[in-house]
Protein backbone atom coordinates (compact mmCIF):
# COMPACT_ATOMS: atom_id res chain seq x y z
CA UNK A 1 0.00 0.00 0.00
CA UNK A 2 1.37 3.40 -0.97
CA UNK A 3 2.40 5.60 1.93
CA UNK A 4 2.48 9.38 2.16
CA UNK A 5 6.15 10.30 2.55
CA UNK A 6 7.40 13.85 3.13
CA UNK A 7 11.05 14.72 2.48
CA UNK A 8 12.73 18.01 3.36
CA UNK A 9 15.73 19.30 1.46
CA UNK A 10 14.37 17.46 -1.58
CA UNK A 11 15.74 19.83 -4.22
CA UNK A 12 19.26 18.37 -4.20
CA UNK A 13 21.73 15.98 -2.66
CA UNK A 14 20.53 13.36 -0.18
CA UNK A 15 16.96 14.67 -0.23
CA UNK A 16 16.82 14.48 -4.02
CA UNK A 17 18.17 10.90 -4.09
CA UNK A 18 15.76 9.94 -1.29
CA UNK A 19 12.82 11.25 -3.29
CA UNK A 20 13.82 8.98 -6.16
CA UNK A 21 14.19 6.01 -3.80
CA UNK A 22 10.70 6.39 -2.34
CA UNK A 23 9.24 7.10 -5.79
CA UNK A 24 10.50 3.71 -6.99
CA UNK A 25 8.53 2.13 -4.16
CA UNK A 26 5.31 3.69 -5.37
CA UNK A 27 4.85 6.03 -2.40
CA UNK A 28 3.02 9.36 -2.64
CA UNK A 29 5.55 12.12 -2.12
CA UNK A 30 5.57 15.57 -0.59
CA UNK A 31 8.83 17.29 -1.50
CA UNK A 32 9.90 20.36 0.50
CA UNK A 33 12.80 22.75 -0.14
CA UNK A 34 13.54 26.40 -0.90
CA UNK A 35 15.02 25.89 -4.36
CA UNK A 36 12.24 25.93 -6.92
CA UNK A 37 14.42 24.79 -9.82
CA UNK A 38 15.64 21.79 -7.86
CA UNK A 39 12.13 21.01 -6.65
CA UNK A 40 10.86 21.03 -10.22
CA UNK A 41 13.63 18.64 -11.22
CA UNK A 42 12.90 16.35 -8.27
CA UNK A 43 9.20 16.36 -9.13
CA UNK A 44 9.87 15.47 -12.76
CA UNK A 45 12.13 12.56 -11.77
CA UNK A 46 9.63 11.20 -9.25
CA UNK A 47 6.71 11.46 -11.67
CA UNK A 48 8.75 9.65 -14.32
CA UNK A 49 9.13 6.84 -11.79
CA UNK A 50 5.36 6.73 -11.40
CA UNK A 51 4.91 8.60 -8.11
CA UNK A 52 2.22 11.10 -7.20
CA UNK A 53 4.05 14.26 -6.11
CA UNK A 54 3.26 17.45 -4.24
CA UNK A 55 6.03 20.08 -4.13
CA UNK A 56 6.05 22.85 -1.52
CA UNK A 57 8.66 25.64 -1.56
CA UNK A 58 9.36 26.32 2.11
CA UNK A 59 12.12 27.60 4.37
CA UNK A 60 12.53 25.04 7.16
CA UNK A 61 13.67 27.81 9.52
CA UNK A 62 10.14 29.30 9.39
CA UNK A 63 8.09 27.33 11.94
CA UNK A 64 4.75 28.77 10.78
CA UNK A 65 5.50 27.97 7.13
CA UNK A 66 6.50 24.43 8.06
CA UNK A 67 3.26 23.94 10.01
CA UNK A 68 1.29 25.25 7.02
CA UNK A 69 3.15 22.82 4.75
CA UNK A 70 2.18 19.89 6.98
CA UNK A 71 -1.45 21.01 6.88
CA UNK A 72 -1.36 21.23 3.10
CA UNK A 73 0.23 17.78 2.72
CA UNK A 74 -2.41 16.12 4.87
CA UNK A 75 -5.19 17.97 3.06
CA UNK A 76 -3.98 17.16 -0.47
CA UNK A 77 -2.21 13.81 -0.10
CA UNK A 78 -3.59 12.37 3.13
CA UNK A 79 -2.16 11.49 6.56
CA UNK A 80 1.62 11.54 6.62
CA UNK A 81 3.08 8.08 7.24
CA UNK A 82 6.78 8.92 7.00
CA UNK A 83 8.58 12.22 7.52
CA UNK A 84 12.26 12.41 6.51
CA UNK A 85 14.27 15.37 7.84
CA UNK A 86 17.19 16.16 5.54
CA UNK A 87 17.34 19.92 4.87
CA UNK A 88 20.42 21.81 6.01
CA UNK A 89 22.79 24.64 5.22
CA UNK A 90 26.14 25.57 6.68
CA UNK A 91 29.38 27.54 6.40
CA UNK A 92 32.81 26.11 5.56
CA UNK A 93 35.19 28.29 7.54
CA UNK A 94 37.22 28.63 10.71
CA UNK A 95 34.99 29.48 13.66
CA UNK A 96 36.48 32.98 13.92
CA UNK A 97 35.43 33.73 10.31
CA UNK A 98 31.72 32.97 10.85
CA UNK A 99 29.46 35.83 11.91
CA UNK A 100 26.79 35.54 14.58
CA UNK A 101 24.05 35.99 11.98
CA UNK A 102 25.51 33.24 9.79
CA UNK A 103 25.81 30.89 12.73
CA UNK A 104 22.22 31.59 13.76
CA UNK A 105 20.95 31.00 10.23
CA UNK A 106 22.81 27.70 9.82
CA UNK A 107 21.51 26.49 13.18
CA UNK A 108 17.93 27.54 12.47
CA UNK A 109 17.85 25.61 9.19
CA UNK A 110 19.99 22.59 10.07
CA UNK A 111 18.83 21.96 13.63
CA UNK A 112 15.65 23.91 14.34
CA UNK A 113 14.29 22.92 10.93
CA UNK A 114 14.23 19.34 12.20
CA UNK A 115 12.59 20.48 15.43
CA UNK A 116 9.94 22.60 13.70
CA UNK A 117 9.05 19.82 11.27
CA UNK A 118 8.79 17.26 14.06
CA UNK A 119 6.77 19.70 16.14
CA UNK A 120 4.30 20.12 13.28
CA UNK A 121 3.88 16.48 12.25
CA UNK A 122 4.25 14.59 15.53
CA UNK A 123 0.88 15.60 17.10
CA UNK A 124 -0.91 14.30 14.01
CA UNK A 125 1.00 11.02 14.16
CA UNK A 126 0.36 10.75 17.90
CA UNK A 127 -3.37 11.22 17.41
CA UNK A 128 -3.36 8.30 14.95
CA UNK A 129 -0.84 6.32 17.04
CA UNK A 130 1.24 5.53 13.96
CA UNK A 131 3.93 7.10 11.83
CA UNK A 132 7.69 7.33 11.46
CA UNK A 133 10.11 10.26 11.61
CA UNK A 134 13.59 9.68 10.17
CA UNK A 135 16.39 12.12 10.93
CA UNK A 136 19.27 12.29 8.46
CA UNK A 137 22.34 12.52 10.66
CA UNK A 138 26.07 12.21 10.21
CA UNK A 139 29.14 10.70 11.78
CA UNK A 140 29.70 14.36 12.72
CA UNK A 141 26.75 14.10 15.12
CA UNK A 142 29.27 12.40 17.42
CA UNK A 143 32.65 13.54 16.12
CA UNK A 144 33.35 17.19 15.42
CA UNK A 145 35.88 18.17 12.77
CA UNK A 146 37.59 21.50 12.00
CA UNK A 147 36.11 24.03 9.56
CA UNK A 148 32.57 22.77 10.22
CA UNK A 149 31.65 24.09 13.66
CA UNK A 150 28.18 25.21 12.56
CA UNK A 151 27.34 21.89 10.91
CA UNK A 152 28.81 19.72 13.66
CA UNK A 153 27.04 21.75 16.34
CA UNK A 154 23.71 21.30 14.55
CA UNK A 155 24.18 17.56 14.06
CA UNK A 156 25.17 17.09 17.72
CA UNK A 157 22.02 19.00 18.69
CA UNK A 158 19.85 16.80 16.47
CA UNK A 159 21.35 13.70 18.08
CA UNK A 160 20.44 14.91 21.57
CA UNK A 161 16.97 15.98 20.43
CA UNK A 162 16.40 12.60 18.79
CA UNK A 163 17.41 10.62 21.87
CA UNK A 164 15.26 12.69 24.21
CA UNK A 165 12.21 12.47 21.97
CA UNK A 166 12.65 8.73 21.49
CA UNK A 167 12.70 8.24 25.27
CA UNK A 168 9.43 10.15 25.59
CA UNK A 169 7.74 8.04 22.92
CA UNK A 170 8.97 4.83 24.54
CA UNK A 171 7.63 6.03 27.89
CA UNK A 172 4.21 6.50 26.27
CA UNK A 173 4.35 3.07 24.58
CA UNK A 174 3.63 4.99 21.38
CA UNK A 175 3.45 3.36 17.98
CA UNK A 176 5.05 6.48 16.51
CA UNK A 177 8.75 5.85 15.92
CA UNK A 178 11.79 8.08 15.47
CA UNK A 179 15.12 6.88 14.16
CA UNK A 180 18.32 8.51 12.96
CA UNK A 181 20.76 7.57 10.20
CA UNK A 182 24.40 8.60 10.66
CA UNK A 183 25.95 9.25 7.25
CA UNK A 184 29.52 9.11 5.90
CA UNK A 185 31.06 11.61 3.50
CA UNK A 186 28.80 11.91 0.46
CA UNK A 187 29.11 13.24 -3.08
CA UNK A 188 26.40 15.89 -2.88
CA UNK A 189 26.25 19.42 -4.33
CA UNK A 190 26.79 20.97 -0.88
CA UNK A 191 30.49 21.36 -1.60
CA UNK A 192 29.61 23.60 -4.53
CA UNK A 193 26.86 25.66 -2.89
CA UNK A 194 27.49 25.94 0.86
CA UNK A 195 28.93 29.31 1.87
CA UNK A 196 32.70 28.81 1.96
CA UNK A 197 35.61 30.93 3.13
CA UNK A 198 38.18 28.21 2.52
CA UNK A 199 41.02 29.17 0.16
CA UNK A 200 40.47 25.97 -1.84
CA UNK A 201 37.35 24.21 -3.12
CA UNK A 202 35.74 22.16 -0.35
CA UNK A 203 35.49 18.39 -0.56
CA UNK A 204 34.12 15.57 1.60
CA UNK A 205 36.68 13.68 3.66
CA UNK A 206 37.39 10.40 1.81
CA UNK A 207 36.12 7.73 1.47
CA UNK A 208 33.19 9.29 -0.39
CA UNK A 209 29.87 7.60 -1.15
CA UNK A 210 27.17 8.48 -3.66
CA UNK A 211 23.95 10.00 -2.25
CA UNK A 212 21.99 6.97 -3.41
CA UNK A 213 23.74 5.00 -0.65
CA UNK A 214 22.31 7.46 1.86
CA UNK A 215 18.87 7.31 0.23
CA UNK A 216 18.72 3.53 0.54
CA UNK A 217 19.66 3.82 4.20
CA UNK A 218 16.93 6.39 4.91
CA UNK A 219 14.31 4.29 3.13
CA UNK A 220 15.41 1.20 5.04
CA UNK A 221 15.22 3.09 8.33
CA UNK A 222 11.69 4.21 7.46
CA UNK A 223 10.76 0.57 6.93
CA UNK A 224 12.53 -0.58 10.13
CA UNK A 225 12.20 2.37 12.54
CA UNK A 226 12.42 0.51 15.84
CA UNK A 227 16.22 0.72 15.85
CA UNK A 228 17.36 3.94 17.49
CA UNK A 229 19.90 4.68 14.76
CA UNK A 230 21.78 3.30 11.78
CA UNK A 231 25.40 3.82 10.76
CA UNK A 232 26.24 3.99 7.07
CA UNK A 233 29.68 3.19 5.67
CA UNK A 234 32.73 1.56 7.20
CA UNK A 235 34.25 5.03 7.67
CA UNK A 236 31.35 6.02 9.94
CA UNK A 237 31.74 2.86 12.02
CA UNK A 238 35.51 3.34 12.37
CA UNK A 239 35.19 7.05 13.18
CA UNK A 240 32.57 6.56 15.88
CA UNK A 241 34.40 3.59 17.37
CA UNK A 242 37.67 5.53 17.50
CA UNK A 243 35.93 8.54 19.01
CA UNK A 244 34.40 6.37 21.74
CA UNK A 245 37.78 4.85 22.64
CA UNK A 246 40.27 7.68 22.12
CA UNK A 247 38.55 11.04 21.43
CA UNK A 248 41.57 13.08 22.51
CA UNK A 249 43.85 11.25 20.10
CA UNK A 250 41.31 11.85 17.34
CA UNK A 251 41.29 15.57 18.22
CA UNK A 252 45.01 15.75 17.58
CA UNK A 253 44.82 13.68 14.40
CA UNK A 254 42.07 15.87 12.93
CA UNK A 255 43.92 18.98 14.03
CA UNK A 256 46.79 17.85 11.78
CA UNK A 257 44.84 16.41 8.85
CA UNK A 258 41.34 17.91 8.95
CA UNK A 259 42.18 21.11 7.06
CA UNK A 260 43.88 19.64 3.99
CA UNK A 261 41.54 16.62 3.76
CA UNK A 262 38.52 18.92 3.29
CA UNK A 263 40.02 20.88 0.40
CA UNK A 264 40.72 19.71 -3.13
CA UNK A 265 43.90 21.65 -3.81
CA UNK A 266 42.18 23.78 -6.48
CA UNK A 267 41.50 27.40 -5.56
CA UNK A 268 37.90 28.28 -4.79
CA UNK A 269 36.33 30.61 -7.35
CA UNK A 270 34.90 33.93 -6.16
CA UNK A 271 31.62 33.35 -8.03
CA UNK A 272 30.73 30.09 -6.26
CA UNK A 273 27.05 30.20 -5.22
CA UNK A 274 26.06 30.13 -1.54
CA UNK A 275 22.72 28.89 -0.31
CA UNK A 276 22.83 30.16 3.27
CA UNK A 277 20.35 33.01 2.85
CA UNK A 278 18.80 32.20 -0.52
CA UNK A 279 18.61 28.92 -2.46
CA UNK A 280 21.44 28.42 -4.91
CA UNK A 281 18.87 27.07 -7.40
CA UNK A 282 16.32 29.89 -7.47
CA UNK A 283 13.44 30.11 -9.98
CA UNK A 284 15.83 30.58 -12.89
CA UNK A 285 18.85 28.89 -11.36
CA UNK A 286 20.86 25.76 -12.04
CA UNK A 287 19.43 22.37 -11.09
CA UNK A 288 22.27 20.78 -9.11
CA UNK A 289 20.60 17.36 -8.87
CA UNK A 290 21.51 14.66 -6.37
CA UNK A 291 25.22 14.22 -7.08
CA UNK A 292 28.11 16.57 -6.63
CA UNK A 293 31.47 16.97 -8.35
CA UNK A 294 33.17 13.82 -7.05
CA UNK A 295 31.64 11.07 -9.20
CA UNK A 296 35.06 9.74 -10.19
CA UNK A 297 35.98 8.76 -6.61
CA UNK A 298 32.58 8.10 -5.01
CA UNK A 299 31.46 4.58 -4.08
CA UNK A 300 28.04 3.44 -5.27
CA UNK A 301 27.63 0.81 -2.54
CA UNK A 302 28.71 0.07 1.01
CA UNK A 303 29.41 -3.50 2.14
CA UNK A 304 28.91 -2.34 5.73
CA UNK A 305 25.42 -1.12 4.81
CA UNK A 306 24.60 -4.50 3.27
CA UNK A 307 25.56 -6.23 6.52
CA UNK A 308 23.75 -3.66 8.70
CA UNK A 309 20.53 -4.08 6.75
CA UNK A 310 20.75 -7.85 7.16
CA UNK A 311 22.00 -7.91 10.74
CA UNK A 312 19.53 -10.53 12.10
CA UNK A 313 20.16 -12.86 9.16
CA UNK A 314 23.94 -12.34 9.29
CA UNK A 315 23.97 -12.88 13.07
CA UNK A 316 21.87 -16.02 12.72
CA UNK A 317 24.13 -17.27 9.95
CA UNK A 318 27.27 -16.60 11.98
CA UNK A 319 25.74 -18.36 15.00
CA UNK A 320 24.80 -21.33 12.82
CA UNK A 321 28.37 -21.55 11.47
CA UNK A 322 29.81 -21.41 14.99
CA UNK A 323 27.34 -24.06 16.13
CA UNK A 324 28.17 -26.27 13.16
CA UNK A 325 31.88 -25.85 13.87
CA UNK A 326 31.43 -26.87 17.50
CA UNK A 327 29.31 -29.83 16.45
CA UNK A 328 31.93 -31.02 13.94
CA UNK A 329 34.63 -30.56 16.55
CA UNK A 330 32.62 -32.66 19.00
CA UNK A 331 32.16 -35.43 16.45
CA UNK A 332 35.89 -35.41 15.78
CA UNK A 333 36.67 -35.81 19.45
CA UNK A 334 34.23 -38.72 19.86
CA UNK A 335 35.89 -40.50 16.95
Amino acid sequence: MARVVAITGASGGIGRATAQEFARRGDRLALLARGETGLAGAEAEARELGAEVLTIPVDMADADAVAAAVERIETELGPIDVWVNVAFTSVFARFEEITAAEYRRATEVSYLGYVYATMAVLPRMRSRDRGTIVHCGSALAYRGIPLQTAYCGAKHAIQGFHESLRCELLHEHSNVHVTMVQMPALNTPQFSWVLSRLPEHAQPVPPIYQPEVAARALAYAADHPRRREYWVGASTVLTLAANAVAPGLLDRYLGRTGFDSQQTGALRTDDQPANLWEPADGPDGHDFGARGAFDDVAHTASPQQWVAHRYPQVSAGAAALVGLGLLVRGWGRRR
